[in-house]
């Protein structure tokens, strides 16, 4: 059980990781995080399409990442 929860979190790492990087960036660097962080911080930019998506299964996978990852860290010690 403990091996197929381990399977599982590395499954979910490497899934999240793809995930983030698929996303584009919000800034354009220095200057997009001092100017303009503040539109998308208070929801003025709106995601999108396949931005959306990306966004939403970031969310999802990082979800199943976390309980996870709790799951083995119990197992472990038990």
């Amino acid at each position: 059980m403990e091996i197929a929860f381990k399977i599982l979190l590395i499954i979910f790492s490497l899934a999240l990781i793809t995930v983030v990087l698929l996303q584009k960036g919000k800034s354009a660097g220095l200057s997009g995080a001092i100017s303009g962080g503040a539109e998308h911080l208070f929801g003025k930019t709106k995601a999108r399409g396949m931005d959306l998506f990306l966004q939403r299964m970031t969310i999802g996978i990082a979800a199943g990442f976390f309980i996870t990852a709790l799951i083995v860290a119990y197992l472990v010690k038990v």
